[in-house]
């Protein structure tokens, strides 16, 4: 899939799962189930041991599913994700340098912003989205709402805080997508293996997308 392609099934599926666990063996576990859930999208974080490898075998394994590369932090890094065959890159912070590289190089980014001057900032640079982190810890939904009434052409994905109770609500703040952690991958059900649970979760969350923009597309 080329660039555009990417950030159009982010957009249409409306979550990008973060897998944040201890092993190689739990990423690939945990993509596995959210896949099997409805959502074929992965973000593992560089924090998981191995994580590159982790990228290379879930995009040569899992057919159909958009892997990605969470929390990359350099541009060297980032061309090792891209490298394993990461189709998008996220960042924890507004770094310049990263969203140059990737728009370089043809794969869908989306930088950690906060604040109107980052969003502003960012901008400039071209990404495709920006990431709205933490926003649960200011204010959720009525903090998106706000940044939109900002910026109403602006491609937000609100991530931190992000959980069933507010998904919707973030969603018709006017978020595109939302970016979701332990509230979508437990470590406990990952830990016993509990694929069923997440699958289960999965599911909830992209009811939630799906029935919020039914709701107010008038359908």
């Amino acid at each position: 899939m080329n660039r555009q392609e990417v950030r159009r099934r982010i957009e249409e599926v409306g979550i990008v799962p973060s897998i944040r666990v201890s092993t190689t063996e739990d990423a690939l576990f945990a993509a596995e189930a959210v896949a099997t859930g409805g959502i074929p999208i992965a973000e593992v974080a560089l924090t998981v041991p191995e994580a590159v490898k982790a990228i290379s075998h879930l995009v040569q394994h899992v057919p159909n599913l958009i892997v990605g590369a969470g929390g990359v932090s350099d541009f060297v890094t980032a061309g090792r994700c891209i490298d394993a065959g990461a189709s998008f890159l996220t960042s924890d912070a507004f770094d310049p340098e990263i969203i140059g590289f990737a728009v370089q190089q043809g794969v869908v980014v989306f930088p950690g912003v906060l604040t109107p001057t980052e969003i502003s900032a960012a901008l400039k640079l071209e990404p495709d989205f920006v990431k709205i982190v933490p926003c649960g810890h200011l204010g959720g939904e009525s903090y998106i709402r706000a940044l939109k009434t900002m910026y109403p052409d602006v491609r937000m994905i609100a991530a931190g805080g992000v959980t069933q109770r507010n998904a919707f609500d973030l969603i018709r703040a006017g978020a595109v997508a939302l970016g979701v952690g332990g509230e979508l991958i437990p470590r406990q059900a990952v830990r016993r293996r509990q694929a069923d649970m997440i699958v289960e979760l999965a599911g909830r969350f992209v009811h939630a997308v799906q029935s919020c923009r039914a709701q107010f597309s008038g359908a």
